[in-house]
């Protein structure tokens, strides 16, 4: 699916089964927490940090798809289009780090 009809679907998802969506602060601090769980997951899987039992049977693809989505509200509720906003992002970075990335002996 596109990142379009993600926006579109996750709407009528809301609009239906949701009944409507929370508010833009509201949904600022679920998607926090959301980022934090997969936080939580990636240091425990890929970090030092070891599993609480609670942490076990986390699904790192579910936990991803948990802040997309409360990223996608945001999108909807802000008007938002976030295809566009990626083709604009993806220029930016572009033409800003054309050369800097190449040049950093850190990533050679």
């Amino acid at each position: 699916m596109t990142i379009e009809e993600a926006q579109q679907r996750v709407d009528a998802w809301i609009n239906t089964t949701g009944v409507r969506y929370f508010g833009e602060l509201t949904n600022l601090g679920i998607l926090m927490e959301e980022v934090g769980e997969l936080s939580r997951l990636m240091v425990r899987r890929y970090g030092e940090q070891s599993f609480k039992q609670s942490d076990k049977g986390k699904d790192l693809a579910d936990e991803m798809a948990d802040v997309l989505w409360v990223l996608l509200c945001l999108a909807n509720q802000t008007g938002t289009d976030l295809t566009q906003a990626l083709e604009n992002n993806f220029q930016k970075k572009t033409s800003r780090d054309a050369d800097r990335h190449k040049q950093n002996e850190k990533l050679q």
